[in-house]
């Protein structure tokens, strides 16, 4: 017959009552009292549950010092944590894409932790601009007239769009109508901005006499949209961006070129040849171009617009600039991001992505090697296999780069349990299940001093 649990549940101790056990006073000293409080109550009802569901343990309705302590770690455990990224994606959009530099991280901290001239003029005394932290690196590499910074793409293709062609017409090629994460579409923007979408062109092919004919008096704006998680093969035909530069100039409508994503690191190697630069963007003609900062440039998320001058100075003098602007954190950590590019390559190496993005075969095999042999004690048959990572977070859908990956049999149980036990240690960690087996893929570790740390929770997990 089922247990009567009204005794248990009569049993459960007061909130006082609990307190006032002599293995809490650790607690009490270690935590402000209202804090241990809410831990006791969690702990209460968490035995309660526990009761009502049939389970015991033979600890009947008792609620002890350590019962407490779990409650008050679990409650105050903080929801954004660290993740040891093992997925081959090196900007992984769940992963909140690309990490900072050591550098980056300790600008921020510094801008962080005190008062910061973020629009004083220290020469002057006078009140200055909160651009002036990263306006003049911007113009170094990529040689544009102006520049200016928001919180992301979107926000950058939203404020020029509603600046330069509210109440009128901005031509897009139908081919370029996306939808990236979270069901956010082009059209949607537009439509926010204030502007008229015309699409031209078809799907697979546009040409720029198709932009000709639909343009007009009430054109304001010629727009080209990276298509930043997907790419058409095939019988396919699209507007080089110069071609299309020109056309705007002869019509005197300005062009805006969102490209999604830029790097700031001229002569890549083959492999990396898509990469698009931003300085040879600009090359091309558009009067404006934006990308993401925390996609290929390496640094915080935030939108980066470069382009003419006396457009820029109309962006930044719209209402909504003030709005979408991006605060001193984020400004701190671009700063420090794009001093990295006056290194040349070598500089920029010191930026995680970059390294990631330049990670020759090599390294990355005596990377794995050395992640299996440390964890060799715990799981003898881990072995190295060949690896595909992929650049991920809605830049280069079709650029793959060799990598290598440690394979991780389950002692016990299948990949999947594995899987979700890495997820849910401290660091927590994600891989690739495949075959039965939990792949690590080392292109995307932080450095080299995240081997062991990896391999640290491996064992952990498989223990």
């Amino acid at each position: 017959m089922p247990q009567d649990r009204n005794p248990l549940l009569r049993s459960l101790p007061s909130v006082d009552e609990v307190l006032a056990r002599p293995d809490l006073a650790a607690l009490l000293r270690e935590h402000p009292r209202p804090l241990v409080v809410e831990a006791v109550r969690r702990a209460i009802d968490a035995r309660r549950q526990a009761l009502l569901a049939g389970g015991d343990g033979g600890g009947g309705g008792e609620v002890d010092g350590p019962a407490v302590a779990a409650a008050l770690a679990g409650w105050r455990r903080a929801r954004l944590r660290r993740v040891l990224n093992a997925t081959g994606i090196l900007l992984h959009t769940n992963l909140g894409r690309a990490p900072l530099s050591a550098a980056a991280v300790e600008r921020l901290a510094a801008t962080a932790a005190g008062y910061s001239n973020l629009e004083l003029d220290l020469g002057s005394g006078e009140r200055g601009s909160r651009m002036d932290a990263v306006r003049a690196l911007l113009l170094e590499r990529t040689g544009a007239e102006a520049g200016l910074v928001v919180n992301n793409c979107a926000a950058a293709v939203y404020l020029a769009l509603r600046a330069l062609a509210a109440g009128r017409e901005v031509l897009v090629s139908r081919g370029e109508l996306v939808e990236i994460g979270g069901s956010f579409r082009v059209p949607d923007v537009m439509a926010a901005s204030g502007a008229r979408l015309v699409e031209v062109g078809t799907t697979n092919r546009t040409r720029l006499e198709d932009y000709a004919r639909a343009m007009g008096p009430e054109t304001g704006l010629l727009l080209k949209v990276h298509r930043s998680n997907f790419e058409i093969v095939g019988f396919t035909e699209e507007v080089e961006p110069r071609a299309l530069a020109g056309l705007a100039r002869e019509r005197g409508v300005p062009f805006l070129w969102d490209m999604g994503a830029a790097c700031l690191l001229p002569g890549l190697p083959p492999e990396l040849a898509g990469v698009p630069d931003a300085a040879a963007a600009l090359g091309q003609g558009p009067d404006l171009i934006c990308f993401s900062g925390d996609k290929l440039l390496g640094g915080p998320q935030c939108g980066v617009l470069l382009g003419r001058a006396a457009l820029i100075a109309r962006l930044a003098k719209d209402p909504m600039a003030r709005a979408l602007r991006v605060g001193k954190l984020t400004l701190a950590a671009l700063e420090a991001t794009l001093d990295a590019y006056r290194g040349g390559e070598q500089g920029a190496r010191a930026i995680p992505l970059v390294a990631m993005l330049l990670a020759e075969p090599e390294a990355l095999a005596r990377r794995a090697q050395a992640l299996r042999a440390a964890l060799a004690p715990v799981c003898g048959a881990a072995e190295v296999v060949a690896s595909e990572a992929q650049v991920g977070g809605g830049a280069l859908p079709l650029l793959r780069l060799p990598s290598f990956a440690v394979a991780v049999r389950p002692g016990a149980g299948s990949a999947a349990e594995l899987a979700t036990r890495l997820r849910a240690g401290e660091p927590a960690v994600l891989g690739r299940v495949h075959e039965e087996r939990v792949l690590l893929d080392v292109r995307t570790l932080v450095g080299e001093g995240e081997v062991a740390e990896l391999a640290a929770a491996v064992a952990r997990a498989l223990a």
